[in-house]
């Protein structure tokens, strides 16, 4: 069984070796830092803000609330990411340009035809906060914004602070084929894995570097992460990043089940449904099959020892297959600290591929491809190779990869 064999030296123990302990000191998010140890990077300036919801303090106050209530702070933009302001939009929208209501401040949105900031918003900052809550996944949108942002700060000399927060899924484990140059979308904007290990924090440096985009950037780090500890290890409250992604465990899971039918297959992983991303399933399954084929397959192995597949019926209420009757299996994780989502999205599809042959379609090659960042994934999975061998596939890639992330890592293990 190939897996990530790293040095401790590079921060990247595998998710189980250690169980994580509750935290000796509390975890403070960087807008708390910024207020209390580093206002300076803001104090005179014009102030912009790119944020959502989730962005909060340890009291639940919004990062854009706690900005708008000190006086040492000047907001003169705002923008938001998908889903919006209020994280409420569904995906693929966030298109709004205009004067927000409750602030009064103009906003633009970066999803849609406008990906990065305008030449006309960045002239109303001096610097721009970015303050968003990831969960750990090149796919998911936000992470792509980041670096759109620095680019476009960077040609019109705006200075960017990260304002970090936690990896849900944990700093310690990547996952996944490193994205190839032709699959650069919002949906892989960065040249890493699936699953990264890092922060934004980090990320941005990652990004200012290794892509040479020179932007003048700060990172106000969190107190008290260490790179061990998956969400519920934090202390923090989770607010819903987006509509599909209410509670940690949906972040969790994106990767397990998004990878598998956010791919592109006719499969639904839970959209409609209260357990968004919780869940496996198509008319056309047999769920009791799917889940004795997933025990089977996933028995003994390392990541998913902790993980029980259950059959279940479900009648999704929006996207794939709404308002059809859907089969399959409603997955449990035991033990989030021994789990390995991307090594389950590979057994489930290698199980539907194997299992389900004449039933299983993926509607594009390409947007597989984009999505999951190779063309190695798809071609294998239809020639029935072993899930170690598309696994193994992506190692020399994924070491290269560590090597190049160590030199941005800022918390310890």
């Amino acid at each position: 069984m190939i897996g990530i064999r790293l040095a401790t030296a590079l921060f990247a123990a595998i998710w189980g070796g250690v169980a994580s302990a509750a935290p000796s000191e509390p975890v403070i998010p960087g807008v708390e830092v910024l207020l209390s140890d580093r206002i300076d990077l803001v104090q005179g300036m014009r102030v912009g803000l790119l944020t959502n919801p989730a962005a909060v303090d340890r009291k639940l106050v919004s990062t854009l609330d706690r900005l708008r209530g000190d006086s040492r702070v000047k907001l003169t933009q705002l923008w938001a990411p998908e889903h919006g302001l209020a994280a409420a939009t569904p995906n693929g929208t966030s298109n709004i340009k205009g004067i927000e209501a409750r602030t009064r401040l103009p906003i633009e949105g970066l999803f849609g035809d406008r990906t990065a900031p305008s030449a006309e918003a960045l002239s109303r900052v001096d610097v721009l906060l970015f303050d968003l809550q990831d969960i750990g996944s090149r796919t998911y949108t936000y992470v792509s914004s980041l670096g759109k942002v620095m680019q476009a700060c960077a040609a019109h000399k705006v200075k960017v602070v990260v304002l970090d927060r936690p990896n849900p899924l944990g700093g310690t484990l990547f996952e996944g084929p490193v994205r190839l140059p032709k699959y650069k979308s919002l949906l892989g904007w960065g040249p890493f894995p699936v699953t990264h290990g890092m922060t934004f924090g980090e990320i941005a440096k990652f990004y200012n570097e290794e892509l040479q985009i020179k932007a003048q950037l700060e990172v106000v780090a969190m107190k008290g992460w260490r790179r061990s500890m998956v969400w519920d290890d934090t202390g923090l409250v989770w607010v819903p990043t987006s509509p599909g992604i209410p509670k940690p465990l949906n972040a969790t899971m994106y990767v397990a089940t998004g990878m598998v039918c956010g791919s592109g297959p006719n499969c639904n992983e839970g959209g409609g449904n209260a357990m968004p991303f919780e869940l496996v399933g198509a008319p056309w399954l047999d769920g009791e099959r799917l889940a004795a084929a997933l025990t089977h397959r996933a028995k003994d192995v390392s990541g998913l020892q902790h993980v029980r597949f259950r059959p279940m019926t479900w009648l999704p209420w929006h996207g794939q297959y709404d308002g059809k009757v859907t089969h399959g299996v409603q997955i449990h994780l035991l033990d989030l600290h021994d789990f390995r989502p991307l090594r389950l999205a590979l057994i489930i599809l290698s199980v539907l591929h194997d299992e389900f042959p004449s039933q299983i379609k993926v509607s594009s090659a390409h947007r597989f491809g984009m999505i999951w960042g190779n063309d190695d994934v798809l071609r294998d999975l239809r020639a029935h190779k072993p899930w170690t061998h598309i696994e193994a596939a992506w190692q020399k890639d994924l070491d290269g990869f560590a090597q190049i992330r160590a030199r941005y890592l800022m918390y310890p293990p």
